[in-house]
């Protein structure tokens, strides 16, 4: 199982960073793809990112995964592309695991894949969701979609991302680690 993760300049630092230290510690394979055919991103609190691969470099058909972080980019960039629709719509179509944080399930909701379905979000980002029901809870994963309310809560969007695709033996073993324990 390999995943991807979009990203664009205005991501929520904590929702890109954490997920990908999580994932990294459990030894999820994925790879960060930029939307800009430059590889960096500047994050909402102004950090300069950079990342593996721009996504006009890569076929998405070839990844199992999305992994999609909310903040500003969501609005400024991701929400506007064609791109990141084709993109979100084929891993919707073909039932694959698609997680989306804070504003980020809104480019799943958007089109309609929440239907039937609870999901979460940063309030008022559901806005734009035309199916589905939004809960307030901090995290929900049902059928193929993980979502997670905000940043305070990427750790746990994180680890279930990593007990969806590792086993839940494997999240707890992680949680210990970033915990401390």
């Amino acid at each position: 199982m390999k995943g991807l993760m979009i990203l664009a300049s205005g991501v929520e630092d904590v929702e890109a960073v954490a997920t990908i230290d999580v994932l990294r510690r459990a030894q999820v394979r994925f790879t960060c793809a930029t939307l800009k055919p430059s590889n960096d991103v500047i994050t909402s609190l102004n950090n300069h990112l950079v990342f593996e691969e721009s996504l006009k470099d890569l076929d998405y058909k070839e990844f199992d995964f999305l992994i999609l972080p909310g903040g500003p980019a969501v609005f400024k960039e991701l929400d506007k592309s064609a791109k990141v629709d084709e993109i979100v719509k084929y891993f919707c179509d073909n039932n694959l695991l698609v997680c989306a944080i804070c504003a980020a399930p809104m480019l799943v909701g958007k089109h309609g894949y929440y239907k039937g379905l609870n999901y979460t979000c940063f309030p008022g980002c559901n806005e734009a969701i035309i199916e589905g029901t939004r809960v307030e809870a901090p995290l929900v994963h049902e059928g193929n979609y993980i979502t997670a309310r905000s940043m305070y809560y990427a750790c746990d969007f994180a680890l279930e991302i990593v007990s969806t695709l590792k086993g839940n033996e494997k999240a707890v073993e992680i949680a210990k680690q970033i915990k401390g324990l």
